[in-house]
């Protein structure tokens, strides 16, 4: 099975907003970077296509396909108050304990890294268990980082060191149950 983890493109925000779970649509750059990932995959009709639900994935997704499936477990992190402040706006003592811990720590009604770990590698699980060929998944970074993690053996607080662009593409092959990244 071939299966492609695709962050989403560009979103349309400024520079340093915490924007997790905001649905945002994408930069104007959407058609140049789409070209460029389009060109980086083959795929069919009877290429599998699963997305998050948030507006910058579903645009991508519908790039590979017209029938995509949606799960709110690919959602990026839930920041809850935080959602579409300034990372600068923070309040201080809030952020640092949570920056200070974040695998396990919330964001004031959000969620922990952790929590996002849970439900990305469950629903990673649930699409890599059929019997697809290929596989097309249009995410977030920090789920793209918490399912690269489980597949390399990497300790989520270290996931960080493992640097996603908007529009990168991982490539990984699952056979005899076992998945690589390529």
């Amino acid at each position: 099975m071939e299966i492609y983890l695709i962050r989403h493109t560009t979103p349309k925000i400024e520079k340093g907003i915490c924007y997790g779970q905001a649905d945002l649509d994408v930069d104007n750059t959407f058609e140049k970077e789409i070209n460029v990932i389009l060109k980086s995959i083959t795929f069919d009709e009877n290429t599998v296509v699963y997305s998050s639900p948030l507006k910058r994935c579903v645009k991508l997704a519908h790039k590979f396909s017209k029938d995509i499936i949606t799960d709110d477990r690919l959602m990026e992190l839930n920041f809850g108050d935080w959602e579409l402040l300034k990372w600068d706006d923070l309040p201080k003592k809030e952020s640092n304990i949570w920056m200070n811990n974040f695998v396990i720590e919330s964001t004031p009604n959000g969620e922990a890294y952790i929590d996002l770990a849970k439900r990305a590698n469950e629903v990673f699980n649930e699409i890599t268990s059929s019997s697809a060929k290929k596989l097309i998944i249009t995410t977030h970074a920090g789920v793209i980082r918490s399912i690269l993690s489980k597949i390399n053996h990497i300790q989520l607080k270290d996931s960080f060191d493992i640097k996603v662009e908007y529009g990168q593409i991982f490539k990984l092959i699952k056979q005899n149950n076992s998945i690589t990244l390529l």
